[in-house]
């Protein structure tokens, strides 16, 4: 069976049992008879021929394929935040929030002709505030694109660096007239890191520490009475000389004569001698 679409299954099988390839009718053919599926949804394209799609006017022009997906929306405020947070990458650590609170943020009274500066709208402007601040000076005051984000990010930039000037004079006065700032937690991540680097540099050092420790050993002597000091192997070598054999295990060397279990087992070698004895 060729392949078919679901709606046309039950087409597809009459044709085959009208030619007497399908013997027996499908338990399924009634009911799908009855109640056939539903059409091709209305989206789909409706076959076309290719005078149709063709330019009528040329006899050469070729079909136009059909392509359903949607034309790309762009917008130029898009363009202008890439390059903007491109040309200022730290500007997206900047903490913000995102909350924004009973309602959306009303629209802002200066807009339109009316906003020729940056700082109308703040001494502290957000990135976007620059964005807008383009887009604004190339709708509504005829500007070019480059030439307006030019004057937004010299401006944006200006009105930074004098709030960050003003933070550190008004930081110098009150540190002078007795005011005491905590530590944030950026300066507590940074002494965390501090002595988290102190300790690697003396991992080595201990892990070296640890091993040494490990290798410590003491002996264990026993003490035997009679010899106080070492005699360098001189009575040792005297007796081998006058041809005196030591006798290290006399067990070992003299025969074994019914020995009883209990000598056996006071024996310091009792497994060898049970051995030899047996």
């Amino acid at each position: 069976m060729v392949r078919r679409i679901a709606s046309q299954v039950h087409q597809q099988v009459s044709r085959l049992m009208r030619g007497e390839y399908i013997k027996t009718q499908p338990a399924w053919f009634q009911a799908v008879l009855d109640y056939p599926p539903l059409p091709l949804p209305p989206k789909a394209p409706p076959a076309r021929t290719a005078y149709d799609q063709s330019d009528k006017t040329s006899k050469t022009a070729r079909p136009k394929a059909y392509d359903p997906k949607p034309l790309p929306i762009a917008y130029l405020e898009d363009k202008i935040r890439r390059q903007f947070f491109r040309d200022h990458p730290f500007e997206a650590f900047r903490p913000t929030t995102l909350v924004e609170g009973a309602g959306v943020e009303d629209v802002h009274p200066i807009q339109g002709k009316e906003w020729t500066r940056l700082k109308q709208r703040g001494r502290k402007p957000t990135p976007e505030d620059a964005i807008r601040f383009t887009l604004n000076l190339h709708e509504h005051h005829q500007k070019p694109i480059a030439e307006a984000y030019t004057t937004a990010v010299a401006q944006f930039r200006a009105i930074r660096a004098e709030h960050d000037v003003a933070t550190n004079i008004a930081t110098l006065e009150a540190e002078h007239l007795g005011a005491v700032f905590s530590r944030g937690e950026i300066a507590h991540a940074f002494e965390k890191e501090k002595r988290g680097l102190v300790s690697f540099e003396r991992r080595e050092e201990l892990d070296e520490g640890a091993i040494a420790a490990r290798k410590r050993w003491k002996a264990v002597v026993e003490r035997n009475e009679g010899v106080k000091e070492w005699t360098k192997g001189q009575e040792y070598v005297r007796l081998w000389k006058e041809g005196v054999r030591p006798t290290y295990a006399p067990a070992l060397t003299q025969p074994i004569k019914e020995l009883t279990p209990e000598q056996i087992a006071a024996s310091p070698d009792f497994v060898g001698l049970q051995q030899r004895a047996s």
